[in-house]
């Protein structure tokens, strides 16, 4: 199998559909650009699924969706699962709602027909299994009706929901109450707490168009990086302590803004998975704390600076290009 020669996405996600026409019409996918994903399914550019090109129940609009994956495998075994919830062996036996509805031709079980209860109530089940729970995972909900069903899905879950999990709303801008964030069990996130980060500060951007789909949010630390490699400023590792020879291997940058902590990318993934408890039977890190200025670092930010700086020059060199000075109006 050939080396991997992009970067790891900005963003890749898991989204619900919803018929505009028809709500009962719902359809699950995965994509690194829901805006532009969106326009293909309602036939605005080409691509597009065949389950959503009948006129008849166009416009689709995004009304929730999971982002955070660490990669695109990550969200296609999630799409794959949260779309066969009758069949996904992430859902415990004991633990499943769907159900197979009778079998096909060839004797496969028939997929059940979706609903957004089903759908965000398979949604609570996989957001809190093994496969899944350590992922750096944020439900949005775009829609009044995804939150209604979510909310109930918590109140009927049968166990609690993990409580690191984000939960972003964002119901448009004719709706000021329906825009902020909450974390964990808290039914209720601070009022205050607006999403602005993740949703972008426009506020004529709302919804899918004010996700972020570029490195934007990681470009301190991007250009840190190229600062470091660029005057092969490595040193040693603050693990290991060993010399950081320049050019010679995978050297992972602190995340944190203002440390300059390098360290081997191995010794950085032993050091993380020692401090997590949680995961004690786990190959990859989630987050922990850097051993040289004691901040929280995740494991994801610190890959996608890597992979940029390793596979993707283009995007950095678009990343850091300087903004264009508009010329003063005489």
């Amino acid at each position: 199998m050939a080396a991997p020669t992009k970067p790891i996405p900005a963003l890749y996600t898991v989204y619900v559909l919803r018929s505009t026409v028809r709500h009962a019409s719902l359809y699950i996918g995965s994509t690194p650009n829901p805006p532009r994903r969106l326009k293909q399914h309602n036939g605005q550019a080409r691509g597009g699924a065949a389950r959503t090109s009948r006129n008849s129940l166009r416009p689709w609009e995004m009304i929730a969706l999971v982002s955070g994956f660490p990669s695109m495998v990550a969200a296609l075994k999630f799409e794959w699962a949260l779309t066969n919830p009758h069949l996904s062996l992430h859902i415990p036996s004991e633990s499943r709602i769907s159900r197979a509805a009778g079998v096909k031709r060839n004797g496969a079980p028939k997929r059940p027909r979706p609903a957004i209860g089903s759908i965000m109530s398979n949604l609570h089940l996989l957001l809190r299994v093994p496969s899944f729970e350590r992922w750096p995972l944020r439900l949005h909900l775009f829609a009044r009706a995804a939150h209604a069903a979510w909310e109930a899905s918590r109140a009927t879950a049968d166990g609690a929901m993990r409580r690191d999990l984000q939960v972003v709303t964002d119901f448009g801008p004719e709706d000021n109450g329906g825009k902020g964030v909450s974390s964990g069990e808290e039914a209720h996130g601070d009022a205050a707490s607006v999403a602005s980060s993740a949703e972008g500060s426009d506020a004529s951007q709302w919804g899918i168009n004010a996700l972020a789909l570029d490195h934007a949010p990681i470009k301190e630390h991007v250009e840190k990086a190229q600062s470091i490699v660029t005057f092969e400023r490595e040193g040693a590792c603050i693990i290991c302590r060993e010399e950081l020879g320049h050019g010679t291997g995978l050297h992972v940058v602190c995340s944190a803004s203002g440390c300059e902590g390098v360290g081997h990318l191995t010794c950085w993934s032993r050091h993380l998975l020692g401090q997590d408890q949680e995961g004690r039977d786990a190959v990859i890190p989630v987050q922990g704390r850097c051993p040289s200025c004691e901040a929280t670092v995740k494991w994801d930010d610190m890959m996608k600076e890597l992979t940029l700086r390793t596979r993707g020059p283009k995007e950095i060199a678009k990343l850091l290009k300087p903004a264009k000075r508009r010329s003063a109006k005489v």
